[in-house]
């Protein structure tokens, strides 16, 4: 039998014109240490006391906020015992189906005050304690851009850090995640909204942090991509991000989207924060129609059934016990 293995040299296939067709002109080979490059669904994630299998269903993350400034009028340092409070609406949030509890102890709303890192870690670190003792179940994030909050943090128990400025030149946050193996969410950010070309640079701001997060040591399975909704864009530049959300799955990273109560909304059908469930659920079923699968939320209940019933449409997820016992 004649041997058609192709002779290889410094990563390129030889030409055998002798054996005509494809193989009679050279092309490159993959490298003994290389993977693929091709797009593949992104891997089951082991986080905390869960593995979340992406593709099979949409997970989602239920916002505490310790902080007295939220946007959205949900801080719980009004509170008179933010612990208690923070403890509380965890245990209704995990009540009606929230997959993740991101903890977070300092606005991001545009002109919000700066926070010291050892006060976020006073606001923090004992709800993460208290919500951890509560519900061990439950995948507990912390919402931080500061390294040391970051590892305040996992030492407390939380499993998985959620970074708002994920694209920073600044590699600390990928340092933690790396020496500490914890996931981490790298979200788009700008000081300002400006762009030549929207889509595509936030695409490429996004790949370049997954590159320093591998650089770092993060693992690709420990990595999550987030557009930033709402962070240094426009309501224009937001509601384009949304409706072309499907671009980002060229990462090849599991997509979290952020879009709870956010100002685009407020404008687009000219209500307050607080009454922008329905325009938020909009939101969640549009992203999982393009491929998200996480979303943050303040209203958990309306969303795990806007998630449940997108997800059945979207990516074939049944309820246990679907159709047993129905009628022909």
């Amino acid at each position: 039998m004649t041997d058609r293995r192709l002779p290889q040299e410094h990563g390129v296939v030889a030409a055998r014109p002798e054996q005509g067709g494809g193989a009679a002109t050279p092309s490159f080979a993959l490298p003994d240490d290389a993977g693929s490059g091709l797009p593949a669904p992104p891997s089951p994630l082991a986080v905390g006391p869960r593995t979340l299998a992406w593709g099979e269903r949409t997970y989602v993350m239920g916002i505490l906020n310790v902080t007295s400034d939220s946007f959205s009028g949900d801080g719980l340092l009004v509170a008179g015992d933010p612990v208690a409070a923070a403890t509380a609406l965890a245990g209704r949030m995990v009540g009606d189906g929230a997959d993740l509890l991101d903890v977070g102890g300092a606005s991001s709303r545009p002109g919000h005050a700066a926070v010291a890192p050892e006060d976020e870690i006073r606001r923090v670190v004992p709800v993460i304690r208290a919500v951890r003792a509560a519900f061990p179940a439950a995948v507990i994030s912390v919402d931080t851009t500061s390294p040391t909050v970051a590892e305040a943090s996992l030492d407390a128990g939380a499993h998985l850090l959620n970074d708002v400025w994920g694209v920073a030149d600044d590699p600390a946050m990928v340092r933690v995640a790396a020496e500490r193996g914890a996931p981490i969410v790298l979200m788009h950010n700008r000081a300002e909204a400006r762009y030549r070309n929207l889509l595509a640079e936030v695409v490429g701001d996004l790949q370049r942090a997954i590159d320093r997060a591998l650089a770092a040591g993060v693992a690709w399975d420990r990595l999550i991509v987030d557009p930033g909704f709402g962070f240094g864009k426009t309501p224009d530049h937001n509601l384009v991000l949304l409706r072309d959300l499907a671009a980002l799955r060229v990462l090849g990273r599991p997509i979290l989207l952020g879009a709870s109560r956010k100002s685009t909304l407020g404008k687009v059908l000219d209500l307050p924060a607080d009454q922008r469930v329905e325009a938020t659920t909009a939101t969640t079923a549009l992203a999982i129609a393009a491929g998200a699968d996480l979303v943050r939320v303040h209203d958990v209940r309306e969303n795990v059934r806007t998630a449940r019933l997108a997800d059945a449409v979207v990516r074939g997820w049944r309820p246990d016990g679907w159709l047993d016992g129905a009628r022909p």
